[in-house]
């Protein structure tokens, strides 16, 4: 019997969500960021046009995340979400629901994999099947893991940092941090205040992360103008900041991640760590494009570091290609 319903991979992030269908590879990458009206409860918008509305909708309005570290914050709002991605994907009126593979932290409790099943269902998938983010990573940067031999992923998104160590097609060790590129972001607004007295929005956080943030070794010369609120007399204020400010302010995020690779690689079997010498540390993520993020990882490990072909899109490529193989009369579960 021909299978006619759809295989689509959700790479369910704190600050975006990412969708994958098979045959076609990336279709949507948006902001996880849904609008709603306060008093109603009705959804007005949901993805880039409702992160357009963070810190500039009235009162009535408001623009939340319902994603928080990487695990769902917001049961019914997540769930609403997923319907408004599976339903652009097949269309109102699809007669055969998808199959569909949601990615999780490393390590998530089975209360929040339970979460993610229930809304993938409520949301109208025919099954849903669940992937640990770094073997996603793994499977979307192309590396492969059903190998004896070791390879390690570093996948900094927006709410966790993912670490994991694979061999023959299972994580050996790893962890899920709490800090990745919002933690960054949180860093520069708390910097901005203090310093300058001027508060920041979290897109503008972004924009300067993204334009003048480096990891190490930022250039003496280089600035940029950032606009914001005196905290003084409540006007607008322009200010100018520096990269060599902005990677100090990184320094605290980013030796928290740090942290977190070697104690990943302290549990790594002797075997397998001479591997990774060889095959290297693959960086995939949002927070991964940071500038000489590689550069640092060397540094502090004295293992090369790998930036995976468009690392942001890794996880859902990987959760795509992962559902393509697997046995889809198997009912929901951890893959």
């Amino acid at each position: 019997m021909i299978n006619l319903s759809k295989k689509i991979g959700i790479d369910l992030g704190t600050s975006s969500i990412i969708v994958y269908v098979d045959g076609k590879g990336v279709i949507y990458r948006e902001p996880s960021v849904v609008a709603m009206d306060s008093e109603s409860g009705k959804i007005l918008a949901i993805g880039e046009e409702a992160r357009e509305m963070l810190g500039r909708t009235p009162g009535s309005i408001v623009a939340l995340r319902p994603m928080r570290d990487g695990v769902i914050a917001d049961y019914d709002i997540v769930e609403q979400m997923l319907r408004y991605y599976i339903r652009k994907v097949c269309g109102r009126w699809e007669l055969f629901h998808p199959y569909l593979m949601i990615c999780i932290p490393t390590g998530g409790t089975s209360v929040e994999k339970r979460a993610a099943i229930n809304a993938g269902l409520r949301a109208g998938a025919k099954k849903v099947f669940l992937i640990e983010e770094p073997k996603a990573a793994a499977i979307g940067a192309n590396l492969d893991i059903t190998r004896p031999e070791g390879s390690m992923i570093v996948d900094v998104g927006g709410g966790t940092t993912d670490i994991a160590v694979l061999s023959l097609g299972d994580i050996v060790t790893g962890e899920s941090l709490r800090v990745a590129g919002d933690k960054m972001d949180e860093a520069i607004i708390r910097y901005v205040r203090k310093e300058y007295n001027v508060a920041l929005g979290e897109i503008s956080a972004e924009l300067i992360k993204k334009k003048i943030g480096y990891a190490l070794f930022p250039p003496h010369d280089e600035e940029m103008e950032v606009r914001g609120r005196d905290l003084i007399t409540g006007l607008p204020k322009r200010i100018k900041i520096t990269a060599e400010e902005i990677c100090r302010v990184l320094s605290e995020p980013l030796s928290t991640i740090i942290g977190g690779i070697k104690a990943v690689l302290e549990r790594t079997p002797p075997e397998l760590a001479a591997d990774i010498i060889e095959r290297r540390i693959v960086l995939t993520g949002g927070g991964s494009l940071l500038k000489n993020f590689d550069l640092l990882i060397k540094e502090e490990t004295g293992i090369p570091a790998l930036l995976a072909e468009d690392p942001i899109s890794c996880v859902a490529v990987g959760t795509g290609k992962a559902l393509k193989s697997l046995n889809l009369a198997k009912k929901g579960e951890s893959f």
